[in-house]
């Protein structure tokens, strides 16, 4: 018996998609039948170990569809380009991913007092303006489109944090941002519900990605990091992937609002 591609007939934006846990987003849901819009600043991976092929073109070589499109998720015209040009490109939108953010902190860590007003402004910009605007624009296509075949309208996914759950050491502009993720993700839920779009968020635990390693190097040391992380240590992006995919499918029809850990236990103490 052929096993039936979860997102098949899904069209998909994943923000941040040039590298890990947004690479590994658009990896997966390319694997699982959808067609993919990777959005990001640049097209060029961070990481050297991803850097032989571009997200999108590695989907197109493994016989996906995929387009890339330059994207600063902080500027509305651009996130409204961005929808615009997945409805251009496939005819329709059914799943946003906003994946894309970052944190200064895990670079130069300080207390509130501390703490540049520049620092706070930057994240908040990358971090909770461009979920903002992501869902704005995604939310009023999945409105005025026919449903999918399912009879749900859409599927919003954004990557919020334990860290928008719990306090984090030194990090206040991250932890703010990712808790404001996670509440926009509950309110657009209890909105758009009437309308069958499904909101939720993931929370991922320490993943190991370009932004670990720079927490490792100038926030927690690893040991700290295993310890904290009962199962299995720190995680890795495929982790998250393969749970934003059960949250684009049909596997989630009857979840929304929910902000989901996966973090290796992190939050269970």
């Amino acid at each position: 018996m052929v096993q039936s591609l979860r997102l098949q007939n899904k069209v998909a934006i994943v923000t941040g998609a040039s590298s890990g846990l947004g690479r590994a987003i658009a990896l997966r849901y390319a694997q699982e039948g959808a067609k993919l819009v990777c959005a990001d600043l640049t097209v060029t991976p961070r990481s050297r170990e991803e850097s032989a092929f571009t997200t999108h073109a590695l989907i197109i070589q493994n016989g996906g569809k995929a387009i890339f499109v330059q994207t600063d998720v902080g500027d509305a015209a651009q996130m409204e380009n961005l929808v615009q040009a997945t409805v251009r490109e496939y005819g329709r939108l059914d799943i946003l991913v906003n994946n894309a953010g970052i944190s200064v902190e895990a670079r130069s860590p300080a207390v509130l007092h501390l703490t540049d007003e520049s620092t706070w402004d930057l994240t908040m910009r990358v971090n909770v303006k461009s979920v903002f605007l992501g869902c704005k624009y995604a939310l009023a296509q999945m409105l005025a489109q026919e449903p999918h075949s399912s009879g749900d309208r859409g599927w919003i996914i954004n990557i919020s944090s334990i860290m928008g759950m719990i306090a984090g050491p030194e990090n206040p502009s991250y932890c703010a941002s990712k808790g404001a993720v996670s509440q926009l993700t509950r309110q657009i839920a209890l909105d758009y519900a009437p309308h069958n779009i499904h909101s939720n968020a993931l929370c991922p635990g320490y993943t190991q990605t370009a932004i670990f390693r720079e927490t490792t190097s100038n926030c927690t040391p690893w040991d700290d990091l295993n310890r904290r992380h009962p199962l299995k240590g720190p995680g890795f992006p495929d982790d998250i992937a393969k749970m934003a995919v059960v949250l684009a499918s049909d596997d989630a029809n009857w979840v929304t609002g929910v902000c989901l850990p996966v973090d290796g236990g992190y939050t269970a103490r």
